[in-house]
């Protein structure tokens, strides 16, 4: 369909009759008191983003259908976050994006910034100078658009700060996530980067397949390499299924982008990721068709799926000096 400016302005009264971006709040349970933007774009793609939550995105759908999965939380306010242990995943709530890091991805462990839960804070943190706005952009594209601050500080620790913005476009079914982070300390820091993505059914079950250019595939551990000749199929089901991570290095294309699809004829359309690889050279598959627990995770990152104290131990670590900016780029589209 055309959603040109010169078609659209002189056949609605307000644009949101077609493309809109809509505050509330949430008003019952554990997620009581906590803001969400619905987006709403025209093309069938509809998703929600939770700036309490680092501006992360939940649940996303397409035609009414969704292709993400929900964990069983639900949607959690950062009030409840507990940072020891595995008290992380009593708050997680999945969706299409979870921001995992910035001092530590994985499993809990203890590191020179002191105490690290799993996956660190960044989805925890409420995100500060939040804005929304809708707009004709210069090639007459009607532009939806979030951004905010998320910022990570201890007294005597780290001081880093992500500008995110969140993008979509009337009639395009997709969204790009654009980070900038910027050590603002006098330390130079970890930096570990971690973007979850959660794809759930109908968009994944066992009729589902993910397409990419030949690549290694490498298991992280020895569960994982029973799964390691089967990492674009999936499974029904399965209770008691232990979860399988890998890590896949994908080829980038002339604009130094990969790209991995989900293809599911049953579903009627493939949903597509693609990363920009300098800044985010890995791309790690938590394959967990588990009973309840039935998604796939797909992680583009800059590190493994490891904690902090794995990744300095292989040399892996990454850092951040003060007042260097590191940008990344992701980006998810549902395509024919």
């Amino acid at each position: 369909m055309d959603f040109s400016k010169e078609r659209v302005v002189g056949r609605v009264g307000r644009m949101d009759q077609l493309a809109a971006i809509k505050r509330y709040a949430i008003e019952d349970g554990k997620g009581r008191g906590m803001r969400a933007f619905e987006v709403v774009n025209g093309s069938g793609f509809d998703f929600t983003i939770y700036p309490d939550r680092g501006l992360d995105i939940g649940p996303a759908r397409y035609n009414g259908l969704p292709i993400t999965w929900t964990t069983r939380n639900g949607p959690v306010a950062p009030a409840f976050y507990d940072a020891s242990g595995v008290e992380w995943l009593r708050t997680w709530a999945g969706g299409l994006l979870t921001t995992c890091g910035w001092l530590n991805v994985g499993g809990p462990c203890v590191t020179p910034e002191g105490e690290q839960g799993i996956h660190g804070r960044m989805d925890h943190t409420p995100a500060e100078e939040v804005n929304a706005r809708a707009f004709w952009n210069e090639a007459g594209e009607y532009v939806l658009e979030v951004t905010g601050r998320i910022v990570l500080s201890r007294v005597f620790g780290e001081n880093l700060a992500t500008s995110r913005t969140i993008t979509t476009r009337l009639g395009w079914p997709g969204v790009e996530v654009v980070d900038r982070t910027e050590n603002i300390g006098g330390s130079t820091m970890p930096l570990m980067q971690l973007y979850h993505m959660n794809f759930g059914w109908p968009l994944i079950s066992e009729d589902a397949r993910l397409i990419a250019p030949p690549h290694e595939v490498v298991p992280r551990d020895a569960e994982a390499a029973k799964g390691v000749s089967e990492w674009n199929s999936f499974l029904p089901p399965t209770a008691n299924f232990a979860e399988q991570v890998l890590y896949h290095d994908l080829p980038a294309d002339a604009d130094g982008f990969c790209t991995i699809r989900i293809s599911n004829p049953k579903f009627g359309r493939d949903v597509a990721l693609s990363f920009r690889k300098a800044e985010l050279p890995n791309l790690v598959q938590w394959r967990m068709p588990g009973y309840g627990d039935y998604v796939m995770g797909l992680e583009p990152a800059n590190c493994l799926a490891e904690d902090y104290n794995s990744m300095a131990k292989k040399g892996l670590l990454r850092h951040i000096e003060p007042g260097q900016t590191v940008e990344t780029y992701v980006r998810i589209t549902v395509v024919d």
